[in-house]
């Protein structure tokens, strides 16, 4: 790797939860870092939050003294001095791009450029650019929470040099410890791609376990430690992230998958979600989805779960799985609702998945 693409001081330009992520293990491990949002205030105040909370994003408090703050209108000169600039603000692509013009303006050559997006398409971000900008330039796609998911999705252009891959699979390898996997410029990557089918699946398919007896509470059981995913299973990932933003999802979905793609069959919410989202029963940002946190009146907390059927709340039930439930095989091959609804999602997504190599990146790690 050549010297000038070396990677040891990073812009990370949006201060919001990805934006201060990034930021936060970049700092950790050492590196002079500048954030810039719309005004220093929200770029001192995403400082503030790096260092709070039960398992802050910036493990020792001393690196924030690493961390520059500044705003667009201020401080964009300063990228001049910084060898990876990093968008990481709304995901909205004429945001995105007006950002960019100002950005190229600022940097020095042999910069490295890249958006933290889960899904646009780099190609459109980059459409009619300098061909400097296009040349370095590429997605780098974090998980949130950074300092917590390894996962790391790098995603060149047409015209993206590999020395520019290299040191932003280097610096995201060894500095930041990520697993670092490469992906093709296609809708939602890969692990937006596949997690999306997953979950708009597992949607449209739980009507239909519900139908044959399952609960909630019982459907986000059998998706969670059985199959090797955390305890929110289905309903309760969906209420971390939002039906807002899975709204926004299906939308994109729409627009951009090819014609072909059986991904189009679960490109929409069930009625009864779509019910949930125009009343505003986002998932926890609204305080309840299909999950809520309340109170008795002894003031021990209460958690109660949605039923998506009836409209109505209830006390949500402790789950017990059978043992023959306990493991991804014993369970998917299991003469129940249970193995039915488990078997019928897991097969749809495994080949869904196989199908997309190579449309969406040519290895399989």
């Amino acid at each position: 790797m050549s010297e000038e693409r070396r990677i040891n001081a990073v812009a990370v330009l949006g201060s919001g939860t990805m934006g201060s992520g990034i930021a936060a293990a970049c700092a950790q491990t050492g590196c002079r870092v500048l954030l810039l949002d719309v005004s220093r205030d929200l770029a001192d105040q995403a400082v503030e939050r790096m260092q709070s909370g039960r398992s802050p994003a910036l493990e020792d408090a001393d690196k924030a003294e690493l961390i520059t703050t500044g705003s667009f209108d201020g401080d964009i000169a300063a990228l001049a001095d910084y060898d990876w600039i990093c968008e990481a603000i709304v995901e909205d692509l004429g945001a995105k791009r007006a950002l960019f013009e100002r950005i190229e303006a600022a940097r020095r050559d042999g910069s490295v450029m890249s958006t933290n997006t889960s899904g646009i398409p780099l190609r459109a971000i980059s459409e009619g650019m300098p061909q400097r900008l296009r040349r370095d330039i590429a997605v780098t796609h974090f998980f949130n929470p950074v300092k917590v998911m390894r996962l790391v999705e790098l995603v060149p252009g047409v015209d993206t040099t590999a020395d520019v891959m290299r040191a932003l699979a280097h610096f995201c390898a060894d500095r930041l410890g990520k697993g670092v996997v490469h992906a093709k410029d296609t809708v939602n990557f890969i692990g937006n791609r596949i997690g999306c089918f997953w979950m708009l699946a597992g949607l449209h398919k739980g009507r239909s376990a519900r139908a044959r007896g399952l609960t909630v509470e019982r459907i986000d059981a059998l998706l969670g430690a059985p199959v090797g995913l955390p305890p929110t299973g289905l309903y309760g990932l969906i209420d971390l992230v939002g039906l807002d933003v899975m709204d926004l999802v299906v939308r994109n979905l729409q627009e951009n998958l090819p014609t072909d793609d059986i991904g189009r069959q679960f490109a929409t919410l069930p009625p009864e979600e779509q019910a949930m989202l125009e009343r505003g029963q986002l998932g926890r940002k609204t305080g309840g989805g299909f999950y809520r946190l309340t109170k008795r009146d002894d003031g021990s907390r209460l958690k109660e779960v949605f039923e998506l059927d009836s409209g109505g709340w209830r006390e949500a039930a402790a789950v017990s799985l059978d043992p023959r439930h306990g493991d991804l095989a014993g369970l998917v091959f299991a003469d129940d609702a249970e193995g039915r609804f488990a078997w019928e999602l897991m097969a749809a997504t495994l080949g869904y998945a196989a199908d997309l190599v190579p449309e969406i990146a040519d290895d399989i790690v």
